[in-house]
């Protein structure tokens, strides 16, 4: 039982629901690590949202809202974190919500699809293809979700995937805590922030943003920028850590 009162309540709720969510299969072992080394990031800015990351935020909402056809890809850790968040980010996008997994069993994705439509989600199913130009399972995909989008959210990623899919001719929207990560300097746009955080901002500036304002913060998109003020915000912390 871990008290309100500790003073890393929240990260050691989190941690307690992933170490479940891996014993039951919905997120992999090696899930835990990753997740780790995204709160170590995290510290580094505060455990709060910067102005880029809030800036990163309303261009994704914009984004998505122009787009043609948006998938929200999703793994295990996303839908152990975030499953209510990823529904009520479809119901202001319009998007598709689509699994996605690198370490991937049938089983586990019946798993993942269960438990977002428990929270609420329209999960996009059926039959996979292995239709992605990668050497391991992220390469499974449906031909009408993720392989036919135009603009796809790719929270908790990893850099080869999206990577491919800026090959493919998509705009790809990455949540990574690490702006240092392949991930991160081969996307589109990257958000770094952390994952809960983030979906309810994008979910909140789809709903504020006029489509002259989408039309301005898409022209203004500069993710080297986004990303050097995310390394500045996490340098000013260590420079001022003792203070």
């Amino acid at each position: 039982m871990i008290p309100r009162s500790h003073p890393r309540y929240r990260s050691l709720v989190t941690r307690e629901l992933l170490a479940g969510c891996a014993k039951s299969g919905i997120v992999s072992w090696e899930g835990l690590t990753a997740h780790g080394r995204g709160e170590a990031f995290d510290y580094l800015l505060g455990e709060k949202t910067t102005d880029s990351a809030r800036l990163a935020e309303r261009i994704a909402a914009a984004l998505l809202m122009s787009a043609h056809h948006p998938v929200i890809s999703v793994n295990g850790n996303t839908a152990a974190l975030a499953a209510p968040e990823i529904a009520a980010l479809q119901k202001t996008s319009g998007a598709l919500v689509e699994v996605n997994l690198f370490h991937r069993t049938e089983a586990r994705v019946q798993q993942i699809e269960d438990l977002l439509r428990s929270a609420g989600a329209d999960v996009f199913s059926g039959k996979a293809e292995r239709l992605l130009p990668l050497d391991h399972d992220r390469a499974w995909c449906r031909r009408e979700g993720m392989y036919s989008a135009d603009v796809i959210l790719v929270p908790l990623e990893d850099g080869d995937r999206a990577e491919a899919l800026v090959g493919m001719g998509k705009t790809v929207i990455a949540v990574d805590l690490n702006p240092l990560s392949r991930t991160a300097r081969k996307a589109t746009l990257t958000i770094v922030d952390e994952l809960t955080r983030a979906l309810p901002e994008i979910s909140r500036a789809c709903h504020d943003l006029t489509e002259e304002e989408s039309r301005q913060i898409i022209a203004s998109l500069d993710n080297k920028y986004l990303l050097s003020e995310a390394i500045r915000a996490m340098t000013g912390r260590l420079n001022h850590a003792l203070d």
